[in-house]
């Protein structure tokens, strides 16, 4: 199996392609304050999906890395509410969708952490951990 089959990531990747899309949208002052900001937060979500997969076999490294993710999509939620509180994004449609799209991905990001934590010992035996 490889990562790209992971729901998560696939949300998080057109999540990516979406808040990219919007922050180069934003005022000109913007687009390299919070529009930066919130670009690198959601790479950062579909980034550490990738790595803590590739090191799914460490238990703990894995579950490191996808509360780094989890982390950082709490991130990109908190400035995407900065940028529309402080009206540089003024398309309310766009935020309630990209809003309720981070919530989802939070959740699912949240059960899957459960989920590696309560099973890894189903996928990776004890004679097989390294």
């Amino acid at each position: 199996m490889s990562y790209k089959k992971l729901n998560i990531w696939q949300l998080s990747r057109l999540l990516v392609i979406d808040i990219h899309a919007m922050s180069l949208k934003l005022p000109s002052f913007e687009k390299f304050e919070v529009g930066s900001q919130i670009r690198r937060s959601m790479k950062s979500v579909k980034a550490n999906i990738v790595e803590g997969y590739g090191r799914r076999r460490y238990k703990k490294d894995y579950i490191r890395f996808i509360v780094y993710s989890l982390s950082s999509n709490d991130e990109t939620i908190d400035h995407l509410e900065t940028l529309f509180e402080t009206k540089s994004l003024t398309n309310e449609l766009l935020y309630k969708n990209l809003h309720l799209r981070l919530n989802q991905l939070g959740i699912k990001i949240n059960n899957f952490l459960q989920s590696v934590e309560k099973n890894h010992n189903k996928y990776y035996p004890q004679s097989e951990k390294p």
